[in-house]
């Protein structure tokens, strides 16, 4: 696991200190207006890093900003790590904000327009364009759209210098840790120091990072008792299959793996 950065440390990209930032709501609306191109009257929180869970084996989904106005839903979420699976993350959490917007009973007609939206330090997918904008459209002819009222947009912050889009190409420039005097970025700067400056806030940081610390590191451990325990039972064998006598087994799987005799007489 990597070293846990300090609260003072933390850039826009972490997804704790984005989601702090936008909770500022001017700020959040002067987003989202950037990024998709739309005017947004005003917006309501459905909960800063909001929690989907719907049944008791649903796989939980945690939501950076999770927003809704002007008879849309926005997801905006800040990707720092790569993972392979995020084009399937996005059509889940699309998913489940459908599910989250429309109450039992009612018509399909109720589902609003929805965006979830990736922020990302890497190019997701590879072909160094600055954003990537998906529709669902029939295959035969790309003239048709679905009109399901549903999109997707990943940016890629490492190619921000791609971007044909001024507003944007500062920002993500801004997210990939370089320096911007675009009035937008200087606006989220002052706010960045604002929200570092709120001690609770970063005591409840650091109680994350901490309990997520000790949740991998428990992990880790149960893991390296598994792979240990494995690694002894398969050293038995062979050693009985070759005929050795047990007591020499025993003394064996005593030394390499720091048993004591009760221990190791589990395994014969």
């Amino acid at each position: 696991m990597r070293r846990i950065e300090t609260w003072e440390e933390l850039q826009i990209k972490n997804d704790f200190l984005f989601a702090k930032v936008m909770s500022d709501k001017k700020i959040c609306i002067k987003l989202l207006e950037m990024l998709l191109h739309i005017k947004i009257k005003d917006i309501k929180y459905l909960e800063k890093q909001k929690a989907l869970d719907f049944q008791k084996d649903a796989k939980s989904v945690r939501l950076d900003v999770y927003v809704e106005g002007d008879e849309r839903v926005f997801d905006i979420e800040i990707q720092a790590t790569e993972k392979r699976n995020l084009p399937k993350r996005s059509r889940y959490y699309q998913g489940m904000i459908d599910l989250n917007t429309i109450k039992k009973g009612e018509d399909y007609e109720e589902l609003k327009e929805s965006y979830v939206i990736f922020i990302c330090t890497f190019d997701p997918f590879k072909k160094g364009r600055a954003q990537y904008t998906f529709e669902n459209v029939c295959l035969e002819d790309k003239e048709i759209r679905l009109n399901d009222a549903s999109r997707r947009v990943f940016f890629n912050a490492r190619d921000y210098m791609t971007a044909e889009n001024e507003d944007i190409r500062e920002f993500l420039k801004y997210v990939n840790g370089g320096k911007s005097n675009h009035p937008f970025v200087k606006e989220l700067e002052t706010r960045v120091e604002q929200v570092k400056e709120n001690k609770e806030w970063g005591l409840e940081y650091m109680t994350l990072r901490m309990r997520e610390k000790e949740i991998w590191k428990e992990a880790t451990e149960e893991a390296t008792e598994k792979v240990t325990e494995e690694g002894i039972k398969k050293m038995v064998l062979v050693l009985k299959e070759l005929n050795v006598p047990q007591q020499t087994i025993l003394l064996k799987i005593q030394n390499q793996y720091d048993l004591s005799s009760e221990v190791a007489e589990r395994y014969l």
